[in-house]
């Protein structure tokens, strides 16, 4: 019967210590997984924060390049700009890095959206061409500089950036002859305002400053529009002049074709959930 006994109690206790074990290892799995929720949960509020996070970009952008630089981040390229918009919207990323231009219409299109006050990197923006048309390089930077001087340029911008922007295109000039032949534009019309489609035809900043370009060259103005990261090996191949959409130089590009001079400064913001 002592024996019985002595069994019955060391049964118990060994029950009593197992048990203890077991709901010691499930406060420790709670209190770990909310730990590591409260962290995914972290706010982004600045680019310090995007390591470990989703980032959307636009395929081929020094938006895109520049996040593969950031440890930890996940990045997803999209063709659009939009489309990395709607995955931020539906929680598929967790921040979008974008040009500061076109990232002020898609927050305006998006009330759920903010753009962080801290920019991700300055960028300048300039006309890509062939590198054996060297000519024709000259003759866009020539037009490029007096195009800065008359004002024309500030013009431009004036009607697609700011407050009072009326987004009214530049007028070519109709009395030209076009004499000098014909320049093929190759462009992304996903980069408002820089371009983007009204009904079927391509309008924005980059596309008036080249209407402007050509009104200086007396020439005429052919657009064609493809995905981003088509437009570099479209006018490397010769079958595009320039490419104009809001391009940045980068040691990649600068492999397969030339650029002229800036036109425009811009900036790669952080969008992201308010």
């Amino acid at each position: 019967m002592k024996k019985l006994l002595s069994l019955v109690v060391i049964f118990s206790m060994l029950c009593f210590t197992g048990c203890g074990e077991t709901d010691n290892d499930s406060a420790v799995s709670t209190v770990e997984g909310s730990s590591s929720e409260i962290s995914n949960s972290v706010k982004i509020t600045s680019k310090d924060d995007l390591s470990g996070k989703k980032v959307g970009t636009q395929l081929g952008t020094t938006g895109y390049t520049l996040a593969n630089d950031i440890d930890g981040a996940i990045v997803t390229p999209f063709n659009k700009g939009s489309d990395a918009i709607d995955a931020l919207n539906s929680g598929t990323v967790d921040a979008v890095i974008i040009d500061s231009e076109p990232a002020k219409v898609f927050v305006s299109q998006n009330d759920g959206l903010e753009i962080l006050s801290e920019p991700f990197v300055e960028e300048e923006y300039c006309i890509a061409f062939n590198k054996e048309n060297t000519e024709l390089g000259q003759k866009l930077d020539d037009a490029i500089t007096k195009l800065k001087e008359n004002g024309v340029i500030d013009e431009i911008n004036s009607h697609w950036i700011g407050d009072s922007a009326d987004q009214t295109p530049y007028t070519p000039n109709a009395e030209l002859k076009r004499e000098n032949g014909n320049i093929i534009m190759a462009t992304n019309a996903e980069f408002p305002p820089y371009e983007s489609l009204d009904g079927q035809n391509v309008v924005g900043i980059d596309v008036d400053i080249m209407n402007a370009v050509c009104d200086e060259l007396d020439m005429s103005l052919e657009i064609k529009n493809m995905d981003f990261d088509s437009i570099i090996p479209t006018v490397n191949s010769g079958q595009a002049d320039v490419g104009v959409a809001g391009i940045s130089i980068n040691p990649q590009r600068e492999k397969n074709v030339s650029f002229t001079q800036s036109y425009a400064t811009s900036t790669q913001v952080i969008i992201v959930k308010k």
